[in-house]
């Protein structure tokens, strides 16, 4: 009998169906994977982390590895807990959870010491603030840019005289091997701590059995040693890389100015145009990127002068005042007068429609928010006024200025002696460049009231901003808050003066800033930026500029950041004039013959609400609120070593993120390599017996032939 047909050959279709199988697996294993990744982890979504910034010398903040760092959590709420870190814990390296309380240079100085042991730190907000106070900035913020020196009054130079901000402890211009975030949000905290009792306690002190809690913090900083270093680098990457790797940025936003009368900014003024300046600080900083609430170090001095703005515009006469007024709020002021250095060099070199030589007088508001007893001091410089000339113009402003609080019995202002110098201020940049008449209004005749400086606790809280129980978001926004009534005095006085200052006098005891604009102010900046009012004033493409907290005040360096952008059009909306322009000529108003964009800005934004509170009505606001550039100097001058101009730059990142799990301990882990080694190799093995004999394996069945007898 012979048989057609017949011989095992393996099938071409077998072996792509086992490729398919395979293919799938491992794309199924991929999409499952995100799956398995949120059952081992827990994301810390609402936290601050402590990124590095540098100068021309140093490298100041915080980094993790580049693949992050991770430690056993271990909660230390007394200093008697730290022993346990440092020491005597078994199982370092250790992610510290430490209550705000006992975020001190003391305490960071012991765990900066073991760094061996530390892999990271986690803070907590203290709640309520520190009563003693709390400000990680150094105790003569700005030393060295101002205008005392070794050269220069001497006597003052270095805080000689006292030390402004007594508090003081300089924590952050430290250098941190390990990463350090902020706990923002207390659920979050709580979710930490109850990890921790349920694995990382132990009875009687002895060591815990695995598993225990564990968070891994993902920091890693691009930038090292100093700005020198990194723009350096920049310039190399630049030149020789299509696609050049930044690793750092300046610091730098934007000034917010306007003019009380317009001027054509298309050219500078003539020199015997006069201008009196009124100005302020915008920024703050504190120990962790971008939480920098500044209530007392900056917002409520810049919310004082957008009141007075408003004020002073409503003046009858302001259109034939023989001088003019600028208002000016400077950006980055804490980092080495960032804002008021860009804009004395653009106008010593013909780039600002205004020239030094324009320049009348100065008046300054520092920290106004903190007075005791309704006292509010004058400081004045004592080396300028060595100048004949320069000491009877003060003593006139300061005439000026106690004639226009007369009649206001809310303020008190107060003289200091004339040998007492400048506190930081924006007023020192200028004096730098020429003798100024100029004052700096504060609520402190030395050392700072504000126990806060520059820190997470400047908040609204610190100057007694409160709101009653049960009410609305929108009740809140327009109650009036004693802390505003304080402040709308203090800006009366201000607007009183520049009106004065300006050569006006008729109108003087009828200017008066309105409470309720500062209590608006106030609940936008530092309660809540996602209001109705603050809605109202801003372009439509902002609107997501807005969130439910308050809005941050550091300088950052993508620019303009969101609180530049709201106080440019709150000062458009309180000094402006609403249009009947339809949007097209707004955003083009070449478009209309009576309009100078040289002279004015055009604004359309969103408006109020209508009557049903349903859609906005859109308008068109007409106003002299510009930005300019608030670059320092020293990086157009490519000067990045320079002690004449600020040199603060950010560090580049990838990843800031925080995460907490459970960790087995050293030898299972070991044990599972292992294993799962054992698992990879048996596995190839297979695979490669299955390959060799896949021609008997995987055969064609034999097809039906013709049987022959």
């Amino acid at each position: 009998m012979a048989t057609a047909g017949g011989g095992s050959v393996a099938d071409p279709g077998s072996r792509s169906l086992l490729r398919l199988l395979s293919f799938c697996a491992l794309l199924a294993g991929l999409c499952e994977g995100n799956s398995v990744e949120r059952k081992i982890y827990i994301p810390l979504n609402k936290t601050a982390p402590c990124v590095r910034l540098l100068n021309a010398t140093h490298q100041i903040g915080c980094q993790s590895s580049i693949s992050g760092d991770t430690g056993v959590i271990h909660v230390v709420e007394k200093k008697e807990d730290l022993q346990w870190v440092l020491t005597d814990g078994p199982n370092p390296p250790y992610v510290v959870l430490l209550e705000g309380t006992l975020f001190t240079r003391d305490v960071m100085e012991k765990l900066k010491g073991r760094s061996g042991r530390i892999a990271g730190l986690a803070v907590s907000l203290a709640k309520p603030s520190p009563a003693s106070g709390f400000s990680p900035s150094v105790q003569c913020p700005n030393d060295g840019f101002g205008i005392y020196s070794d050269s220069y009054g001497s006597q003052f130079a270095h805080c000689k005289a006292f030390q402004w901000n007594k508090v003081g402890d300089g924590l952050a211009y430290e250098d941190f091997s390990f990463p350090i975030f902020l706990l923002e949000d207390e659920n979050e905290t709580n979710v930490i701590k109850q990890c921790y009792r349920d694995h990382n306690l132990s009875p009687n002190g002895s060591a815990p059995a695995f598993p225990l809690c564990a968070m891994q913090l993902f920091s890693h900083m691009h930038a090292v040693v100093s700005t020198v270093t990194c723009m350096r680098r920049n310039l190399i990457q630049s030149s020789f890389t299509i696609s050049p790797e930044v690793v750092c940025d300046p610091l730098s936003d934007f000034n917010v100015w306007s003019m009380l009368k317009p001027i054509n900014t298309s050219r500078t003024l003539e020199p015997d145009d006069r201008v009196v300046v009124a100005a302020t600080r915008l920024d703050s900083r504190s120990f962790f990127w971008n939480v920098a609430p500044g209530a007392e170090s900056a917002v409520a001095s810049f919310i004082t002068q957008l009141a007075a703005a408003e004020a002073l515009q409503k003046a009858p006469d302001v259109a034939t005042l023989p001088r003019n007024v600028m208002f000016v709020f400077f950006q980055g002021e804490t980092f080495d007068y960032i804002g008021s250095s860009r804009m004395v060099y653009d106008m010593e070199k013909g780039s600002f429609p205004v020239q030094l030589e324009n320049i009348d007088s100065f008046v300054e508001l520092g920290q106004v928010a903190l007075r005791n007893s309704l006292e509010l001091w004058m400081h004045t410089d004592p080396m300028s006024q060595k100048n004949e000339t320069v000491l009877n113009q003060v003593e006139a402003l300061l005439s000026t200025l106690e004639q226009s609080s007369a009649a206001v019995p809310t303020v008190v202002l107060r003289r200091l002696n004339q040998s007492q110098p400048l506190p930081p201020s924006s007023l020192q940049r200028f004096l730098r460049a020429r003798n100024v008449s100029g004052v700096v209004l504060a609520d402190h005749s030395d050392s700072f009231h504000n126990l806060y400086y520059q820190s997470i606790y400047d908040t609204a809280e610190s100057i007694n901003v409160t709101y009653p129980a049960g009410q609305s978001p929108e009740e809140d926004l327009n109650f009036v808050t004693d802390t505003a009534k304080a402040l709308a005095g203090v800006a009366t006085v201000l607007a009183r003066t520049l009106y004065q200052l300006a050569g006006g006098a008729s109108f003087r005891d009828t200017i008066q800033a309105d409470p309720h604009t500062v209590t608006r102010l106030l609940y936008g900046f530092l309660v809540r930026a996602n209001n109705s009012w603050f809605q109202s004033i801003l372009r439509p493409d902002l609107r997501s500029y807005l969130g439910d907290g308050p809005l941050q005040h550091y300088i950052a360096v993508s620019s303009p950041t969101n609180a530049t952008y709201v106080v440019q059009y709150a000062l458009a909306n309180l000094t402006g004039k609403v249009l009947d322009l339809t949007r097209e000529q707004c955003q083009n108003p070449s478009q209309v013959p009576t309009e100078n964009k040289d002279l004015y800005e055009y604004t359309w934004v969103q408006g109020p609400l209508n009557a049903n509170e349903t859609d906005r009505l859109p308008r068109c606001v007409r106003s002299t609120a510009r930005l300019a550039r608030a670059l320092s100097p020293a990086f157009e001058l490519e000067q990045w070593g320079s002690t004449e101009y600020s040199t603060w730059t950010e560090s580049r990142w990838k990843d800031i993120r925080a995460r907490i799990f459970l960790i087995a301990s050293k030898e299972l882990e070991f044990i599972t390599l292992i294993v799962g080694f054992g698992i990879l190799v048996f596995s190839l093995i297979v695979t490669y017996c299955i390959n060799a004999k896949a021609d008997v394996l995987f055969i064609t069945p034999r097809e039906p032939g013709s049987v022959s007898y």
